[in-house]
């Protein structure tokens, strides 16, 4: 009967012929493999005298078979700091574990040059368990090396633009806020601005500026969005508000000019928009009246001489920038001896605290005044010290910027002059 699937009798000599030069070609290529493989393969004695080594290996060292076999050892391969190593880490770790692996060296080739390698080595024993000897594998490691070397500089290069990127940011957030307050006759000031990222800049802004003999505009607000477009918006809010504050006493007229500016320096654009709060404030013998007008911003915190505190309610207080005919509500009040002003951005109130055991919870304006209320009475500068180390305390529940601004009259203390 034929074979249906053409396995005569031609065909099953084929197959036979063909697994025969298979078995030849794996016993001749066994030796071929050690020889030319594309690692190099090293075996020493426990000694460290080479006892075999591979051409691969051979090559890549410039060396001859007989300048090395029986006569060096594998520590003389090594650089300084390589046969320093060997000794203490590499051989020690050899006996004690039976095998190493993965070890970054460096060895001398003929003409001087230096190969990296990583080498990966184990100790042969014997059907008595005693060892034998040690059998190494070698790793070119160049193209490693020069990845790792660019890969080391392009890190570097990151680095320094990382570095230049938070230069800018910091030089460019220093222009839009006052290198310093002013001094005001009778008056305590004090300020702060927590940066969020280093690498962007905010868009929260304050300021304090003379505009009589006895009166002074001051404001602080937040732009909406970060970056160079926030910060635009936030120089132009700034100026804006410090010209039109010469030109007109009242608060509400200087809040509607900078709507006015807003509205039309980005018509046609994706609207620009801020929560701002001006004041403006005239020293008196016994403390400050102040006037406030917010547009949309969080409301201002008395601190009492008396113990007390209190926010001052603007309700009503539209965005600046957002509403051709935005409305802005007043509120007025006396700064006496011992009293303080604080104004803040809303990144305080919209802190998280309890971060590092879930989602957290909202540091909101009842947090806010009890936590005043507690430092009640307390001077302009120590507000604002209190309130730092607050800010240092919601560590990462803290993912906003904040600026505070406080104003406050000092106490009469006995046998001082008014």
């Amino acid at each position: 009967m034929m074979c249906q699937n053409g396995c005569g009798p031609d065909r099953g000599g084929a197959a036979d012929e063909a697994a025969a030069r298979f078995s030849a070609l794996l016993e001749d290529s066994a030796e071929d493999l050690y020889e030319n493989a594309p690692c190099g393969y090293l075996s020493t004695m426990l000694d460290g005298r080479i006892a075999r080594i591979n051409a691969t290996l051979l090559g890549w060292l410039g060396r001859s078979r007989e300048e090395l076999v029986g006569v060096a050892r594998f520590a003389d391969l090594l650089t300084v700091g390589g046969r320093i190593y060997h000794e203490t880490h590499f051989a020690p770790l050899l006996r004690m574990q039976g095998s190493i692996s993965g070890i970054a060296l460096e060895l001398v080739a003929a003409d001087g040059s230096r190969l990296p390698v990583l080498v990966s080595a184990m100790v042969k024993t014997g059907a008595d368990g005693a060892p034998l000897l040690i059998r190494a594998t070698v790793f070119d490691a160049r193209d490693r090396r020069a990845y790792e070397q660019e890969l080391l500089r392009a890190r570097q290069q990151a680095d320094r633009e990382r570095d230049q990127v938070q230069q800018l940011a910091t030089t460019l957030q220093r222009t839009l806020l006052p290198p310093r307050l002013p001094d005001v006759p009778g008056m305590a000031v004090a300020a702060h601005y927590h940066h969020a990222s280093p690498d962007q800049v905010g868009g929260d802004f304050y300021d304090l500026f003379p505009l009589a003999a006895d009166r002074w505009g001051f404001f602080l607000g937040d732009v909406c969005g970060k970056g160079a477009d926030a910060a635009a918006v936030t120089s132009l809010t700034r100026y804006t508000l410090r010209a039109a504050a010469a030109y007109d006493d009242d608060p509400v007229a200087v809040l509607t000019n900078l709507n006015t500016v807003l509205g039309q320096e980005f018509a046609g654009e994706t609207p620009r928009f801020c929560t701002v709060i001006y004041g403006s404030l005239t020293t008196t013998h016994d403390g400050a009246a102040v006037t406030l007008a917010a547009g949309g911003h969080p409301p201002a915190l008395l601190v009492g001489a008396d113990g007390a505190a209190r926010f001052i309610d603007t309700p009503g207080g539209q965005l600046v920038g957002a509403l051709t005919h935005a409305r802005f509500t007043t509120a007025t009040m006396r700064l006496r001896p011992g009293d303080t002003l604080l104004l803040y951005t809303d990144g305080l109130i919209e802190a998280r605290t309890g971060r590092d055991t879930g989602p957290g919870r909202r540091y909101d304006e009842t947090a806010l005044l009890d936590h005043v209320h507690a430092l009640a009475p307390i001077s302009a500068p120590a507000l604002i010290t209190a309130l730092v180390d607050l800010l240092e305390e919601f560590g990462e529940g803290l993912d906003d910027d904040v600026a505070l601004l406080t104003l406050g009259v000092p106490r009469d203390e006995p046998g001082t002059t008014p």
